[in-house]
């Protein structure tokens, strides 16, 4: 999830668990120690690409990295703070540091809770920013934040909010079941053979639906909303799989495909060849779009070797396709 969504979740939880005996110190640290599993993001400037991503997610986002890690930084804390109980400061940090990826795990990209085990859990029920969940979260905690830590009220407000991001979490499970029973149906009746079908939410809702479909040469795209009336449509993107076939034996070219967990098309413009992770799909709704959210340039060097490159992003197709999912979540 976001950073803000995971400062709220690590300082609620920092309250849940000391909260009573510090007060809102208890949510400072929580917030921080919420944030510290996405410093993994620092790869990405002392490494390549393909490694970066490999790494995200990764190490930090582990039961091992909370295990070994929370009594560490319970005893740092007793160095400088009054409040002196290394078991009491490492549950905070555990408690903050696994209910991280236990989030992260309902998104699209997973995390590999059980490293070193090359296994990424990934529930795709919720969008990297879902305003549904995060928006309730910081008012109940806020609430909370502004009664005195022996209030019992100040506890009620922080379980309420608590409680209602995980319902909303177990909701959205069953709202993805919904959507894939209704992908599933309108794939039957358009006679449509595949081989797998991967659902998610749109961005910033749980009531627009996307599906990828992947057939023999192509993969399929299609959206749903639960306010349409008329029947799922499907979109092709030719996988292009061909265009790389002299590359598929290179090292990262088979880690980023192991990456993408297959679900990739390769595009070409000019004498370029571009890699798009089909996962996360693009920024417009509109049908072949081909402005992937993640799209990498297959760069060969002076020695001849490949590496990747991600295409930079317009701003402006963000704005676009905000106003085209607002159109799109009412319906078709």
């Amino acid at each position: 999830m976001d950073s803000l969504t995971q400062i709220v979740l690590g300082a609620a939880v920092g309250e849940a668990v000391l909260g009573r005996k510090i007060g809102n110190k208890a949510m400072l640290y929580g917030a921080i120690a919420g944030t510290i599993p996405d410093l993994d993001v620092l790869a990405s400037h002392v490494t390549d690409t393909v490694t970066a991503l490999e790494i995200h997610r990764g190490f930090t986002h582990s039961i091992v990295f909370s295990v070994v890690f929370a009594p560490i930084f319970g005893w740092l804390v007793t160095q400088y703070d009054s409040y002196k109980s290394v078991k009491d400061w490492s549950w905070l940090f555990f408690w903050a540091f696994i209910t991280h990826p236990l989030l992260d795990a309902h998104t699209t990209w997973g995390t590999q809770l059980f490293w070193p085990l090359d296994l990424r859990i990934a529930y795709k029920n919720i969008f990297v920013i879902d305003p549904l969940y995060t928006v309730p979260f910081i008012v109940f905690l806020i609430l909370a934040m502004r009664r005195k830590r022996t209030d019992a009220k100040r506890r009620t407000y922080n379980n309420i909010g608590l409680i209602f991001s995980s319902s909303y979490l177990v909701l959205s499970l069953i709202l993805k079941g919904v959507a894939f029973t209704k992908f599933e149906s309108a794939l039957r009746q358009q006679y449509i053979t595949y081989s797998d079908l991967d659902t998610r939410p749109a961005p910033l809702n749980t009531v627009l639906w996307t599906a990828n479909v992947d057939t023999k040469d192509a993969y399929l795209v299609g959206d749903y909303s639960f306010f349409d009336t008329k029947p799922i449509t499907f979109h092709k993107y030719l996988k292009q799989h061909e265009l790389i076939a002299d590359l598929k034996s290179n090292e990262k070219m088979q880690r980023m495909i192991h990456i993408s967990k297959g679900w990739y098309t390769i595009s070409k413009q000019d004498d370029t060849l571009y890699f798009n992770d089909l996962r996360f799909g693009t920024l417009s709704m509109g049908p072949n779009a081909d402005n992937f959210v993640f799209q990498y340039e297959i760069v060969h060097d002076e020695n001849g070797e490949i590496y990747f490159k991600e295409t930079p992003k317009n701003p402006e197709d963000a704005k676009g396709l905000l106003q085209e999912l607002w159109l799109r979540i009412k319906g078709n």
